[in-house]
Order: C-alpha cells, then structure tokens, then sequence
C-alpha cells in the first residue's frame, strides 16, 4: 500500500480531513506585531490573523519580525514592546493564545554587529532564526554560523527551500545539517505559494528528514488563506510523521 494511500488521499492530491496544527502546538515564523515590518498593519490586523491561528489549532505563536540593515531596523526594544502592546491586547479580548517573540535576522553587515554586542533575541533552547538575500548566499555564511555556535546559540535558517540558488545542488542542504544547523520549512511552500521550485525542494527535505521546524510565515490575510489549504497536502502529514519536528518542544 502506498504511503498516499495510507493518508487517504483524494483523487485530486488531498487529505480527505485536514491536518489540526494543534499537534504542532507552537508556530516560529510570523510577522504579527503591528505596523513594524510587512506583516500586520494594525492591531486590528494582529488580533484578527491570532484568533484565526488559535482556530487552526495553534496553542502559542513566536512572532518574528524582520531586522533588517537596509530596511526594517528593528531593536529587542522596539520588538519586545510591541509584543507587549499585543499581549495587551490579547488578554483585553480573552484570547486564549500565548504569543513570544523573537526574530527574524536577514544575515547582512548589521547582523554581525549585533551579533558581536550580544543582542539576539532567540527563542526556546536558544535559538535563533536567521535568513539570506534570496538573490545570493551570504559570503561568510559559514563563518557566521561557526561563530553563532561557538557562543551558544542554536542556528534556525528560515525556509531553505526558497533560496533558488541552492536548489540545483542538493548538497549544500547537507552540509548545513552536517554542521548542526535547524532547517525551517515555510508550510505554504507546500502548496507551490512562492513557487514550484520551492515546493519540490521543500518536499525533497521532506522525503529527507532534514527538517526541523514548521513555520507559517504569516503576514496578512492571503498568507491565511493559503496556510489553510496547505492543512489538505499530503506532504505536511509526511513532515509530521516523520517525528523529527520541534514545534511541539517550545
């Protein structure tokens, strides 16, 4: 019997019952602090895209805003105060949702320098998440990541699968995991939302169990509904069966 069969897929390439993210419990990946990245504008926004969340079975979300050197220049403080002003509002409204943040470092000349002074923000086990231009590997890419390491931290590279550049070597996917860093899949990868290419590969890493962590990437509204359809892919049932993701751990 094949695995597809197993998943009681449709004819058309779907669960026939879609997947509860409760038994992920902890989303990593979102931009859900008001008006400091492209992520949610508003409160409004924020409250609207956590109650959504809780009803796909989310239990707890650590939101990760962009620090970016050129564009979004956001500090712990400005990060941990707005996370503040959502809690607030979270326990204003009765919103049964535990909400953390940490971030989501582009890997660039400003990263280094806060690297250097110490001013991460992480979350659970000390981890950190970071991210590349998705037009070129970070040149010391592998002098960051020894140096992260070697003070501790648990290295988390948001959505491989996105970065085109790798996908004709399949290797370099390897070495990272060699090295002991975390890979994190964005779940609507898997639905061909990015594209197609990120999709086989993100279903390749999959096939491998090179993944880790699962993370919704969640801006806005369209990011919602596409989450929504990935909960019928065949692929995220894979990923979590396979036992190796870490969501449920945070």
């Amino acid at each position: 019997m094949g695995i597809f069969n197993i998943f009681k897929k449709r004819n058309n390439g779907f669960l026939e019952s879609p997947i509860d993210f409760g038994i992920l419990g902890t989303d990593i990946h979102s931009h859900l602090i008001p008006g400091i990245d492209d992520g949610a504008k508003t409160m409004e926004d924020s409250i609207y895209l956590i109650k959504e969340m809780s009803k796909l079975g989310y239990k707890k979300l650590i939101t990760t805003p962009h620090i970016m050197n050129d564009y979004y220049k956001n500090t712990p403080e400005i990060i941990l105060s707005g996370l503040e002003r959502v809690r607030k509002e979270i326990s204003t409204q009765g919103i049964d949702m535990q909400i953390e943040a940490a971030a989501e470092y582009m890997l660039d000349d400003g990263f280094e320098k806060k690297m250097k002074e110490g001013k991460l923000l992480t979350f659970g086990d000390n981890y950190v998440l970071i991210e590349m231009s998705y037009v070129d590997v970070y040149p010391r890419l592998s002098e960051v990541i020894f140096d992260l390491q070697m003070e501790g931290y648990k290295v988390v590279l948001a959505h491989p699968e996105r970065y085109n550049y790798w996908h004709q070597d399949f290797n370099n996917y390897k070495q990272l995991t060699d090295r002991g860093v975390f890979l994190q899949l964005n779940i609507n990868s898997l639905t061909g939302w990015y594209s197609h290419s990120s999709k086989i590969i993100a279903k390749k890493l999959i096939a491998r169990k090179m993944i880790s962590f699962l993370g919704s990437d969640l801006h806005n509204d369209k990011y919602l509904e596409e989450l929504q359809k990935s909960r019928l892919k065949p692929s995220l049932k894979i990923a979590i069966d396979n036992g190796d993701i870490l969501n449920i751990t945070l």
